[in-house]
């Protein structure tokens, strides 16, 4: 039993021993769980060094870690071989997420998937996402490229060069599109500037010239404020200053003078602005006020306009008188022509064909003019423009002054195969004041206050409302004779009247034969839709006119009427008139001229003529359509810009020059010319 169980000694070994044989194994246990991972991950890094070279390629002689290589391993499973190589070359070499911050902070938390599962994320997702990463990848150089093959080398070469030359295409296709853009809008620019804005608009002159006035301009201002400032310093008693602002005032109006622009200025005009500046300057620490300034300013604008309203009416004025007034060439003419005339025997004062004054078979003109040369152009243009100038008589009424001029003329120029007669309205002894409404009117102490008052200067300056009327020719009997043909032409049955500012552009002869349907007077109707009415010439307040005439009649026009002197007759239009030109002796129905008594007077009895037998407005309206006037029979050159001044419209003058002969010897010893 001793031998079997042993001695203490063995037994006490045989528990130690029973207890501690499982001592070994735990401890080949913990040996083996500690280099199990390290021979996992050193015999896998071995077998994928290839494609992690690939992947990540950097060359050993760098120094590479394990850790670089385990987590390069990690983010395979992750990312396909494309978005890798897309991650690393986007990346500059200093950036947060750069190479060396990779190896320093190997992988932090920035590139951690939380809860994402490798086996989700498939290389075709990745590949639709990369080349949103490709688009913005910057060129730079690869760390790879020591270890690239040839072949790889070349890839890479020929895809910078295809990016280089796309975008050298598109930077071109650019350029290209900003070129066709700028000549585009320089052609629209020209367009716009020939079509909308004119050759003469202000627009143009400004580019043209930038600024030619504005040295002027600076001047004018400084002197307005100099004024202003003048003025107060005054009031406050600031003499220095008041005499040094009136010094400056003086240079500076002196230094501008009449000048528009700048270039009219003299050269010592700058050092005169700087000079007054400073004294505005300290004028202005001195003495302003708003309140004071503001009031200063807003008394010289009322002046100022009160100024502009008085030199326009007395230049509505001046452009009447110079528009009725006869110019010295014409003056000159007449006198000639007059003086030749009475230093003519009797026997040859006398027209030839005088049977013809008073055939009703006949086409008979009615001309009443002092102005010789007018005269000449009517009767010139009727006769070259009818088809038998032998049928056609004219008859020409003028004054005692031009009497003489008008026959020397036309004996000295007969109109070829038609009739002249001239006669004198001084010798109609049966126009009288007595029988005549409007010349004893003349003849009052009223009317002739109410023109000659308007010479006097205050009034010139003031201006009268009613500038136009006072005009030298209401004042001529020559006038207001259109009212008595038939006591003039008792022997006619028909007359063609005509003034002395129209030229006659075809035959006339079809007037004689125009049915006039039972009215007296026919003639073209001048009313638009609310332009010469009759509103417009007669005072509808009065009740007398507000009762017998329509406001919204249709005016007509003076200057070409055929009137029928049987039907005159019949409807006692001279009484007529009489009878409205009683009642106006005041002025209250129309103020004056022949216009407005021919209105009343052939109200309902005027028949219409087509508007190609009459044009007018050449003597005031600059935009008549050219077709119109060559177009017409006559053309009238109305208002205050007559064909023999120089305040005609050049446009419109050839049509009446061209039936005067300047080189007529009497023309050009008065030094008319064309």
């Amino acid at each position: 039993m001793a031998s079997r169980r042993g001695t203490p000694a063995a037994a006490a070994l045989r528990g130690r021993g029973g207890a501690g044989s499982r001592f070994p194994f735990v401890i080949l246990v913990f040996f083996a769980m500690l280099l199990a991972p390290l021979i996992f991950f050193f015999g896998r890094g071995l077998h994928t060094s290839s494609y992690d070279n690939d992947v990540l390629p950097i060359p050993e002689k760098q120094g590479v870690g394990w850790r670089e290589r385990v987590a390069t391993q990690h983010l395979k499973y992750l990312f396909s071989k494309e978005v890798i190589d897309v991650i690393i070359n986007s990346t500059k070499e200093t950036g947060p997420y750069s190479l060396d911050s990779f190896r320093k902070n190997n992988l932090s938390a920035s590139w951690k998937f939380v809860g994402v599962d490798a086996s989700i994320v498939t290389n075709s997702e990745v590949n639709q996402t990369a080349p949103e990463f490709r688009q913005e990848r910057p060129k730079i150089n690869h760390y790879s490229q020591s270890t690239d093959s040839p072949a790889k080398l070349a890839r890479r070469q020929l895809r910078e060069k295809r990016r280089d030359k796309r975008a050298s295409e598109l930077v071109q296709q650019d350029d290209e599109a900003i070129v066709k853009l700028e000549n585009a809008a320089i052609e629209r620019s020209k367009s716009v500037d020939t079509a909308v804005l004119g050759k003469y608009s202000i627009w143009r002159r400004e580019n043209e010239n930038e600024n030619p006035d504005s040295t002027v301009r600076l001047m004018r201002d400084q002197i307005i404020m100099a004024r202003v400032y003048l003025s107060i310093a005054q009031m406050k008693g600031k003499l220095d200053l008041y005499q040094e602002l009136q010094t400056r005032l003086k240079e500076s109006q002196r230094a501008l003078g009449e000048a528009s622009s700048d270039s009219d200025l003299h050269q010592s005009v700058p050092g005169k602005l700087r000079a007054m500046g400073q004294v505005l300057s300290k004028a202005r620490e001195q003495l302003y006020d708003c309140k004071l300034v503001t009031g200063k300013l807003r008394a010289m604008l009322q002046t100022a306009d009160e100024q502009v309203r008085s030199l326009k009416k007395q230049s509505t004025f001046l452009s009447q008188l110079a528009a009725k007034t006869i110019p010295n060439g014409i003056h000159c003419l007449s006198m000639r022509l007059t003086i030749d005339y009475y230093l003519l025997p009797l026997e040859k004062r006398k027209f030839p064909k005088s049977e013809n004054f008073e055939n009703p078979n006949l086409y008979h003109y009615a001309l009443f003019s002092d102005n010789v040369l007018a005269a000449s152009v009517v009767v010139n243009s009727t006769v070259m423009n009818a088809k038998d100038p032998s049928k056609h008589v004219f008859h020409l009424v003028t004054d005692k002054l031009n009497f003489g001029a008008m026959n020397m003329w036309f004996l000295l120029n007969p109109p070829g195969k038609a009739t002249i007669h001239v006669e004198n309205v001084d010798e109609f002894k049966w126009l009288n004041s007595s029988y005549c409404p409007v010349l004893r009117q003349l003849e009052s102490a009223a009317m002739k206050e109410y023109y000659f008052k308007a010479g006097h200067p205050t009034t010139l300056s003031s201006g009268a409302s009613n500038l136009k009327y006072r005009n030298p020719k209401y004042l001529s009997m020559l006038n207001h004779l259109r009212f008595y043909l038939p006591q003039v032409y008792p022997k006619l049955d028909k007359i063609l009247f005509l003034d002395d500012d129209i030229v006659v552009q075809k035959d006339l002869t079809g007037l004689w034969s125009v049915n006039l349907n039972g009215k007296v007077n026919g003639a073209v109707e001048t009313c638009g839709e609310s332009f010469h009415r009759f509103d417009k010439y007669l005072n509808f307040t009065n009740p007398h006119i507000a009762r017998n005439f329509d406001p919204n009649a249709c005016g007509w026009a003076y200057g070409m009427n055929i009137f029928d002197l049987k039907e005159w007759k019949n409807q006692d239009i001279t009484g007529i008139y009489h009878k409205w030109q009683n009642m106006n002796e005041d002025r209250a129905l129309w103020k004056l001229g022949t216009l407005p008594p021919g209105l009343i007077t052939f109200y309902g009895l005027t028949h219409p003529l087509a508007k190609t037998w009459h044009v007018l407005g050449l003597g005031y309206n600059p935009s008549v359509d050219r077709s119109d006037i060559e177009n017409a029979a006559v053309i009238h050159y109305n208002g205050n810009m007559k064909p023999w001044l120089e305040l005609a419209m050049t446009k419109y003058r050839s049509y009446w020059t061209k039936y005067i002969k300047y080189d007529h010897p009497y023309l050009r010893n008065c030094k008319l010319s064309e």
